[in-house]
């Protein structure tokens, strides 16, 4: 695979948002409960990230660990969607297709709520190590599940781990999207090649992430905001001459805890760009939209 170290360079494109928008902040919401790696799933490894190390045998289950992760499903994502119903705003769900398939109410909500469905793998396993035919089998069988359960093909496609050097051409071969999140390259969508055809990549983020609070660089919902505040006011203010995106990643296990909404709480709260500021602890008695 040929690497791109200039992208867009010293003059990156004046891209056009709706509304003359200055910048296009891009919510994910990655909905994986149920995916997770499982040796009892053939999976070959266990889910090691989480709010405790683990201090479970590689062997044996940890039925701690597994029930973080069903927090996010019994609870968190709804806590979710009654902040993004509170504020109006639409999202972009990185769905697994078996979690999807494991809770097929959720699937529901988000169809009913308008929001954007992207797949990825089956489950959680890792497409690295994975053979070409398998991957391609993968693709396709994660298309088919999320149409069953929602009722409509996924966009777009992201690999919950990291891509194989094989990915990109598989997803685009399989005619099923319209683009891949498989890249932390830019702060802008951009083109590039597979097959001699432009093929679109909207970069997503691993660093304005609440994945962040499990590898133990969060700690309160307010670094969270202050983090997400401080990449929103840089990228709005250069949006003035060249319109930039945001992409902000949430996870309903992680967010999703009464303790940590708050971050991005604060973040949708519509406000002067003057007026963004750490919550103060008046604010902090005012009743949570969730």
């Amino acid at each position: 695979m040929e690497r791109d170290f200039v992208g867009y360079g010293e003059h990156p494109p004046v891209v056009r948002w709706p509304g003359g928008a200055r910048i296009a902040v891009n919510l994910v919401v990655n909905y994986e409960e149920g995916s997770e790696n499982r040796d009892e799933e053939d999976c070959g490894r266990r889910e090691t990230l989480g709010d405790a190390i683990s201090p479970v045998p590689a062997d044996q289950r940890d039925l701690g660990n597994e029930s973080m992760f069903e927090y996010g499903s019994r609870a968190g994502v709804w806590r979710l969607f009654r902040l993004f119903d509170h504020y109006e705003v639409k999202t972009t769900f990185f769905a697994c297709a078996v979690a999807l398939e494991r809770n097929p109410a959720v699937a529901r909500a988000i169809m009913e709520r308008g929001h954007d469905v992207l797949a990825t793998v089956i489950a959680g396993r890792s497409t690295i190590s994975s053979t070409e035919e398998s991957e391609r089998a993968a693709i396709d069988r994660a298309v088919q599940s999320i149409e069953k359960t929602t009722g409509m093909a996924p966009s777009g496609w992201y690999c919950r781990y990291s891509p194989s050097i094989n990915t990109r051409e598989l997803v685009v071969a399989s005619g099923h999207f319209l683009y891949d999140s498989d890249s932390y390259a830019d702060d802008l969508p951009y083109y590039t090649r597979v097959g001699g055809k432009p093929w679109l990549v909207i970069p997503y983020s691993l660093e304005t992430n609440d994945v962040r609070f499990w590898r133990n660089s969060l700690t309160s919902s307010t670094d969270f905001f202050e983090y997400l505040r401080d990449a929103f006011d840089v990228l709005y203010a250069e949006g003035a001459t060249h319109p930039r995106m945001m992409s902000v990643g949430l996870h309903c296990r992680i967010v999703g805890r009464p303790g940590r909404v708050r971050g991005p709480r604060a973040f949708h709260q519509p406000r002067p760009l003057h007026a963004w500021r750490v919550v103060r602890s008046s604010q902090r008695d005012r009743p949570l939209v969730a």
